[in-house]
């Protein structure tokens, strides 16, 4: 059983696994028109707690890179891959990512980004449909075809992997930058996207 309203999931039990670990569905939150969408793998023990995502300390770090950027996360939208927390909070499994695949899908088509930043390998590789090496191609911006429309991707590093490796962390805020510039914001307020620069 699949119950939708709008880009929100209200019930979904298509994978067994995590309809047993999760305690509720994380679906995007943010503005339905965000001229960013920030997309991550899948929800994890404090997202699922709090039902949104990027709560817990890579939120903050998310956070702190956006409004350095001129940013704040009220001006994104931001969602995962999957929207139910894996067990122990493995990487979704394949089947897993292609049975919410129409969700985030639908997701896409409705906020209508002018740009969509992957977080870590994950949605990357999901959506790009390549193998991704991320810290190397951090910040690149990508053409990709998304539900039959052409999308600009930029690959950025998860912000987690900043907290582990603090060599990562120039690379994700440049990317983060990056994207504020791309979708039309920066730290000195401009206001116009220069998507048709790159």
């Amino acid at each position: 059983m699949v119950e939708t309203d709008g880009p929100d999931v209200c019930a979904c039990e298509r994978c067994p696994a995590l309809v047993e670990s999760r305690s509720r569905i994380v679906n995007g939150v943010g503005p339905d028109d965000a001229a960013l969408l920030f997309v991550g793998e899948a929800p994890g023990a404090q997202e699922d707690e709090e039902g949104e995502p990027f709560v817990g300390r890579s939120g903050s770090v998310l956070d702190d890179a956006l409004r350095d950027a001129g940013l704040a996360r009220a001006d994104v939208r931001i969602t995962n891959c999957v929207r139910c927390r894996p067990p122990e909070n493995r990487d979704p499994h394949a089947d897993e990512l292609d049975n919410c695949a129409e969700f985030l899908e639908a997701e896409i088509a409705h906020v209508d980004p002018d740009l969509i930043v992957t977080l870590g390998k994950v949605p990357g590789e999901r959506l790009l449909d390549r193998s991704v090496a991320v810290t190397k191609e951090a910040g690149s911006v990508v053409d990709a075809r998304l539900g039959g429309e052409s999308r600009r991707v930029l690959i950025c590093v998860h912000p987690a992997a900043t907290l582990y490796d603090r060599s990562q962390r120039d690379g994700f805020e440049d990317a983060i930058a990056k994207a504020a510039d791309l979708g039309g914001a920066s730290a000195d307020g401009g206001g116009q996207s220069r998507l048709g620069d790159y």
